[in-house]
């Protein structure tokens, strides 16, 4: 399999419109990567779009043979897809036959691995450069997907960063906390960049989901875990988590600890998820949610904590807490919200039961606190340049 990676040149000498995605692999602008390649890791062409073998344009509606138009396949975009839950989503609605997957990675060799390793199919998926650590890429990545001409009828959020045993802050390209910059403000940004575009689908069911997560919602035994989530003020978030200048924690906290950062980021997300409800579901008719699809004690999210832990983190979780679920089945979970008509409801916080029924869970105080997701809009928008 070839694969048609994009370089990435100052201007593009032609734009592909909407309906001719297929023919834009044959310009110049277009670089075909053999599949022996993918190996090499000293390559360094920054790679910012690839599709598999040229198929009819992703989302575009495909006539009967007696002539009766039906309905197009859905176009979704989910971020951190090269791995883990968002590689399992990708696989499982590109498997349907009804989404074209655009999978929203740093690494685009690795997505590219990613997906044939999985056994997408050819045209099935397209693979898009995003590093949500820049709030340029994440314009950039908005740029390039509306320059390819497809629909966007769902966005996932689900890439995250958790670096639970750090004791000292990384930061963005901007500047800001790694977790929280990745996990809330890079999503955050790129959730309002895209819902122009979610507006304007003639899809009969868009959505916008955003990953929550029981660590961070302290009305579970799981949120109870040292250390706990909390938001505080705001006011390490209103001084831009920078260590140099305040506090790298969202709650001011003079201290730096990652798993805290990583629990905080995930009540933002969940915040970000009902203020978005609030201010556009009635007027734009798009379905806002969020979700937690179950412990999955396999994933690469916790290959930056110690080697015990991740020994131990999975048996105890399949046989003590019964909590345990694979990537697989968490992937269905999390296609079960983007196309599933039975879950169109906008503002809810998805879980499942141990018989794999959705059911809307209940959101701690802090999580569903309506003042303070709008305070954290507010701050949001500044910090990434929309206020």
């Amino acid at each position: 399999m070839a694969l048609q990676a994009a370089l990435l040149p100052s201007t593009l000498s032609s734009v592909p419109k909407k309906g001719s995605l297929g023919a834009a692999v044959k310009d110049t602008a277009f670089l075909s990567v053999p599949q022996k390649k993918l190996q090499a890791a000293s390559l360094s062409v920054r790679t910012q779009v690839a599709t598999t073998a040229p198929v009819a344009t992703p989302g575009s509606s495909t006539a009967a043979k007696d002539g009766k138009k039906t309905v197009r396949e859905g176009v979704v975009v989910i971020t951190g897809a090269s791995s883990g839950l968002g590689l399992a989503a990708a696989k499982a609605l590109a498997e349907t036959g009804k989404w074209h997957v655009v999978m929203a990675c740093r690494d685009f060799l690795k997505a590219a691995k990613a997906a044939k390793g999985a056994g997408m199919a050819d045209g099935s998926y397209t693979i898009m450069h995003l590093d949500l650590a820049s709030l340029d890429s994440v314009r950039q990545f908005v740029d390039n997907f509306r320059r390819a001409g497809m629909p966007l009828d769902s966005l996932v959020c689900n890439a995250a960063i958790y670096r639970p045993t750090a004791r000292t802050p990384t930061f963005t390209a901007d500047g800001y906390e790694m977790s929280v910059g990745v996990n809330h403000l890079g999503h955050f940004l790129l959730a309002r960049l895209l819902l122009d575009d979610l507006q304007r689908s003639d899809y009969p069911s868009r959505r916008l989901i955003i990953l929550g997560s029981i660590t961070g919602n302290t009305n579970t035994l799981a949120g109870n875990i040292p250390p706990k989530a909390g938001l505080g003020d705001l006011r390490g978030l209103a001084g831009g988590l920078r260590s140099q200048n305040g506090s790298a924690m969202i709650d001011g906290s003079e201290s730096f600890d990652g798993a805290k950062a990583y629990k905080d980021s995930k009540i933002c997300n969940m915040l970000s998820m009902q203020e978005l409800h609030r201010r556009y579901h009635e007027d734009t008719g798009v379905t806002f949610a969020s979700l937690y699809p179950g412990c999955i004690a396999t994933t690469g999210l916790f290959r930056e904590h110690i080697p015990l832990f991740r020994l131990l983190f999975p048996p105890f979780q399949k046989f003590i807490t019964k909590g345990f679920v694979s990537e697989a089945e968490s992937g269905k979970r999390l296609a079960q919200v983007v196309s599933d008509p039975s879950l169109t409801k906008s503002g809810v916080y998805w879980s499942w039961n141990k018989d794999s029924a959705s059911f809307e869970n209940q959101l701690s105080q802090e999580a569903s606190d309506p003042e303070k997701a709008r305070k954290l809009w507010e701050i949001s928008e500044k910090l990434v340049g929309l206020a």
